[in-house]
């Protein structure tokens, strides 16, 4: 399994690019995974449904399964930061890959997604698992990248699969920290 974050400041258009990503991945017959983190309080639970109900009352896990698609739903109670390596573990392990989105300051291989139009700084600079550099620009990066950190064309999904593929080594996962 290949693990890599998706990281860059909101706005950056990692959400976009991994729509046009998964199925550029999959067209090289790649199985993808995703894990999402947010900041936000979120909910996919509909209030008053009886799943909404059992949390409510205080399960600490509901599981939800029909014969299209099953969710896990756990409580962090209190609320903690979650912990990309136990997300982790809780996924199918059969997948070529696991993208995960948001997770800029966890200690996992890294595409950045970076715009100038954002007006926010670029993290590469002080982040050494950045592997590579996603940005419509390359021009307008404020600085150089470190020997090693690719910079590819954010608009050329089927360009930065083939890269990844061809580069999966960067991101190979053994359970520890690289």
């Amino acid at each position: 399994m290949k693990v890599l974050g998706i990281a860059g400041y909101s706005g950056a258009g990692k959400t976009t690019l991994l729509e046009r990503l998964i199925p550029a991945l999959g067209a090289l017959g790649q199985r993808v995974s995703v894990i999402k983190h947010t900041h936000h309080d979120f909910d996919v639970d509909q209030p008053g449904k009886d799943s909404w109900r059992h949390r409510q009352a205080g399960a600490h896990e509901v599981l939800v399964a029909s014969d299209c698609r099953w969710a896990l739903m756990h409580e962090n109670r209190p609320p903690a930061e979650p912990d990309w390596r136990a997300l982790l573990a809780r996924l199918d392990g059969g997948v070529d890959w696991v993208l995960a989105e948001g997770f800029k300051h966890g200690d996992l291989p890294k595409l950045e997604v970076w715009r100038a139009a954002n007006g926010k700084p670029v993290r590469y600079a002080d982040d050494t698992r950045v592997i590579a550099i996603a940005t419509p620009d390359s021009a307008q990066l404020p600085v150089p990248p470190a020997a090693g950190v690719a910079v590819l064309d954010l608009d050329q999904p089927q360009a930065i699969a083939q890269w990844l593929v061809s580069h999966s080594g960067l991101a190979d996962w053994d359970g520890a920290a690289r």
